[in-house]
């Protein structure tokens, strides 16, 4: 069986680093690896999980689009799961559940 590299968005890593710098007390672990449309970033934070999709916002609306397997989890995942295009909004999408600024 042939194996191919999973693609993660160009902003990937710029994403992450700015996020482990603005929230260091948080736990990240990388996902973007792990395919079959798990999403790129499992975040850890004060007993909560966070699941999110990095995508690069400077794409057309076409090129950000999730795969046929990341929009079936996104449809049928009962926890928190969400598309983010920079840090602003993993910060924002945890401050739902948490007092973080």
């Amino acid at each position: 069986m042939t194996r191919y590299a999973k693609r993660v968005d160009a902003n990937h890593s710029e994403v992450v680093a700015e996020f482990k710098e603005l929230l260091p007390e948080a736990s990240v672990f990388d996902l973007s690896g792990a395919g079959r449309g798990i999403p790129d970033i499992l975040v850890g934070l004060k007993g909560f999980n966070y699941l999110f999709e990095i995508k690069d916002g400077s794409k057309p609306p076409s090129a950000r689009k999730l795969t046929k397997a990341q929009q079936e989890l996104h449809s049928t995942w009962q926890g928190q799961i969400c598309v983010v295009h920079n840090a602003g909004q993993m910060l924002a999408e945890i401050a739902k559940t948490q007092n973080t600024k």
